[in-house]
């Protein structure tokens, strides 16, 4: 299933989703390594760059040692080149298949990366994002998880095209952790503009954008959590804003007027572990 891009017009929101709190258990020792394509965020590895999608051929024969470097934060594009692999999702492109929409047929097939200085994958579905994700032994984060590791980006007023995160462009998105002052406290880069981000999270579609109070979003973040449509798919949540998303892009930005099944050029992802 496809779905058009329906441009969003929103000042600001009230309300923002947070993961349920886990079942409490005796305390563990903090986090305080994660592998280098990571961040450590509270107790969680936040991938530091949003997801290239990779297709590794032979990726249980040959190959399966690179899959195993990759699974551990060690693989670099040099090196999934070399193998074979291919990118896939670059620009307006859908070239996921065999993998399906539904996560079908995608296992040891696609795996997400977190690599720097690559354009990262679009047009990817939720259920792809996820299975992408699985196979790089990782999972996409919830909703609180992405909340406390996008902590100290800045909330986007200008671009200046270099520098700042990526808002203010009619069609292109920037190269992963090329943008040096679009980074949070943890040290995770371009979870502001880019791309949007799917998150764990599903709830009832939104069909309708609420608002931020001017205290909490000035800038008015992306809030479209408002009304409910229980007769087709759920919506999942999707983070950031995306590279044309102006000052409705932010740290706040926060939708879900998508199906997970929905793959647009302007949606990407970035797993954790």
């Amino acid at each position: 299933m496809r779905m058009m891009w329906r441009g969003i017009t929103v000042s600001a929101a009230l309300v923002l989703l947070a993961g349920a709190a886990g079942a409490a258990g005796p305390p563990s020792a903090p986090l305080t390594k994660c592998p280098v394509d990571a961040v450590v965020s509270g107790s969680t590895c936040m991938d530091k760059f949003e997801a290239s999608v990779w297709r590794i051929p032979n990726a249980t024969t040959t190959n399966a040692s690179l899959v195993k470097k990759l699974q551990q934060g060690k693989a670099t594009a040099a090196m999934l080149t070399a193998s074979g692999a291919t990118q896939l999702g670059v620009g307006f492109t859908d070239d996921y298949a065999p993998c399906a929409d539904s996560g079908q047929n995608c296992t040891d097939d696609i795996f997400a990366a977190s690599l720097p200085g690559v354009l990262p994958s679009a047009n990817v579905t939720w259920f792809q994002a996820q299975a992408a994700c699985e196979n790089a032994r990782k999972r996409l984060p919830s909703n609180a998880e992405w909340q406390a590791a996008v902590i100290g980006t800045p909330d986007p007023g200008g671009d200046n095209g270099t520098t700042d995160c990526n808002t203010a462009s009619t069609s292109t998105v920037a190269a992963t952790g090329s943008r040096s002052s679009c980074v949070s406290s943890d040290g995770a880069f371009d979870m502001v503009g880019n791309l949007f981000e799917w998150v764990a999270d599903w709830v009832p579609r939104s069909t309708a954008c609420g608002r931020w109070s001017a205290g909490v979003s000035p800038t008015g973040d992306y809030q479209c959590l408002a009304g409910a449509d229980t007769t087709g798919e759920p919506g999942a949540l999707l983070r950031g804003g995306y590279f044309n998303g102006g000052a409705f892009a932010g740290p706040l930005a926060v939708v879900s007027d998508f199906e997970p099944s929905t793959s647009l050029f302007l949606i990407g992802f970035r797993c954790t572990r």
